[in-house]
């Protein structure tokens, strides 16, 4: 071995040790820098030349320069990241929620219901109670309608954040499938392009975060990238993403879907996958309870009141519904009669009675008005053809002396007394009359519509068996609605039934940012044993520092040595 080969060994660490160096100071120049996984330089050493038994070895070089990371432990991270942002999403929805229903104060929708039962219950005993009682019902029905608008405003604030989040991932999906196809182009050999690699990984953690997704690298160094089993990403081609909506038995139906051919991507976990949930799940169903809160409210309430009646009685009516013409012949209960049919309630077979009183002379006589809405023929077989329709009422109450009824020009039924006639209303089971909205306290359907009928005047009063007046018996019966079961709300009372859709948010918000809590501390543990592994230590660096300058400063003696050798030789000779 001659006294060059020992000057190329040398130089050989000299640029290794270079080499080295560089990779120590990017590591410490990125110590802080979010994503960057730490590199190492890989030495091996030269072979000598075999033919040569005294060449031990020709120095040593830098194999190449890796990026120190676990992928296993990368991609449980991801996974991590997608459980974390999901249940902080539903929580953040849930906190929201609980925010509008403001249940467990003075201000809820349980205190406004009771107090406006409870001002029913003290009419009974107080004069002049009308205008408290209207006042009372425009406060719940104000209080309903503007919750509602607070939920679609909730909601339609998600719905703008799916569509953000969702151009974000799309954009995301791009950005990777663009990275791929440079990093294949710049990988030559063992060389990395780890600068490529961390911006990716970077960005796929972002994706995560969104979405849950699967990662597998290919032999060129790309990734492709899946939701569920479908994939989004493949080499440089990326599919993308879209949000599509559509309307559904009347419901607006939302989802994800693959852009180039509008497949369904099952997205669950992610903050996207908890957008999803919290609309279709918490927002959803507080909106079908309250909507189903307020058509019971009116239509218990105004089966009573239909029926009620002061001292004075009616000398005119107007019903609130508007039955298109070419349904007031159709059975009540017809699908196709859709003035009735899109009502969330409905009436049912029997019946109610007509009190016409003389108001000269002081007498009065009773009719019942069946209602027959039992969907059976005059055979036997299932049919509405013998059932009542509006038309049929109109006839029959029309047909009692001292009353006429016609349709108004909107469809509305009104009934007159004639003149020195009046007349009121009872026993009705069926519930046509509160259907209809004769003589009722509220008007609407549901939440969105809630409203007491202007220039009413509440009615405390019923006509009881034999034609005797009870001056408080509807303002007594309607206060009892509080606790009334229905069999439209499961068998439970309106107030029973709202405090327990208020109780499971409760419910379903704690656990949400229970588990909110235990995914962020997986994602926190999962994140420093990345950092342990990928993250740069000064302290390591520092070592390496001081071992790299240590074999530089050495590699440089021996060159010096052999220098000083060579010198003595040429002076001998």
């Amino acid at each position: 071995m001659s006294l060059t080969a020992a000057m190329n060994i040398a130089n050989s660490a000299l640029t290794a040790s270079q080499i080295g160096l560089q990779v120590t100071s990017q590591n410490l120049a990125n110590v802080s820098t979010p994503g960057y996984s730490r590199q190492i330089a890989l030495m091996r050493a030269i072979r000598g030349q075999v033919t040569d038994p005294n060449m031990i070895g020709s120095g040593v070089a830098v194999g190449e320069v890796r990026r120190q990371i676990d992928q296993a432990l990368q991609n449980r991270l991801w996974n991590a990241n997608s459980s974390e942002f999901s249940s902080a999403q539903r929580a953040n929805v849930f906190s929201q929620l609980e925010s509008i229903l403001n249940e467990g104060t003075d201000y809820d929708l349980s205190s406004e219901l009771s107090s406006f039962f409870n001002v029913w219950s003290e009419a009974t005993t107080v004069l002049d109670s009308g205008a408290t009682l209207v006042n009372q019902g425009r406060t719940v029905s104000t209080y309903i309608r503007n919750m509602r608008s607070d939920l679609l405003a909730q909601r339609r604030q998600i719905e703008d954040q799916i569509d953000a989040q969702a151009n974000n991932a799309d954009a995301l999906f791009q950005e990777i499938a663009t990275i791929n196809s440079t990093i294949s182009s710049r990988e030559i050999g063992d060389a990395q392009a780890s600068a490529l690699r961390d911006r990716r990984d970077q960005i796929v953690t972002e994706l995560s975060q969104l979405m849950e997704i699967t990662v597998s690298e290919t032999n060129q160094g790309g990734y492709n990238v899946y939701v569920g089993s479908t994939p989004i990403v493949q080499g440089n081609n990326s599919r993308g993403i879209s949000i599509d909506r559509r309307t559904i038995n009347g419901n607006l139906s939302v989802r994800v879907t693959v852009a180039d051919n509008n497949d369904t991507l099952d997205v669950q976990e992610g903050s996207l996958g908890g957008l999803l949930s919290s609309r279709d799940g918490a927002i959803d169903e507080t909106l079908e309870k309250l909507d189903r809160i307020a058509a019971n409210l009116i239509f218990e309430v105004n089966k009573l009141h239909s029926t009620g009646v002061n001292e004075e009685w009616l000398q005119n009516t107007l019903g609130t519904l508007q039955i298109d013409s070419a349904n007031q012949g159709l059975a009540l209960n017809h699908p196709d009669n859709f003035d009735l049919a899109e009502l969330p309630f409905a009436p049912v077979n029997g019946g109610f009675v007509v009190h016409v009183r003389n108001e000269d002379t002081g007498t009065s006589n009773e009719v019942f008005i069946p209602v027959d809405l039992d969907g059976i023929d005059s055979t036997g077989a299932a049919g509405f053809g013998d059932d009542t329709s509006a038309e049929d009422i109109r006839a029959a109450l029309d047909a009692i002396d001292g009353i006429s009824a016609t349709f108004d020009p909107s469809g509305r039924l009104s009934i007159q007394g004639d003149l020195g006639f009046s007349f009121a209303f009872s026993e009705d089971s069926s519930g046509v009359l509160a259907t209809l909205g004769v003589n009722t306290f509220f008007e609407g359907t549901d939440a969105s519509d809630i409203g007491v009928i202007d220039d009413i005047q509440p009615n405390l009063g019923r006509v009881s068996t034999g034609g005797e007046f009870n001056a408080n018996g509807t303002a007594a019966l309607i206060a009892g609605v509080a606790d009334q079961t229905v069999s439209a709300l499961g068998d439970k009372s309106i107030t029973k039934f709202w405090a327990v859709q208020t109780q499971n948010i409760a419910v379903l918000a704690g656990s949400a940012i229970t588990q909110a809590d235990a995914d962020a501390i997986v994602r926190q543990s999962l994140d420093a044993q990345r950092a342990s592994v990928s993250g740069v230590s000064v302290d390591e660096e520092s070592i390496n520092l001081i071992s790299y300058q240590n074999q530089y400063q050495g590699a440089a003696r021996v060159i010096t040595a052999a220098q000083e050798m060579f010198d003595t030789l040429l002076t001998l000779v």
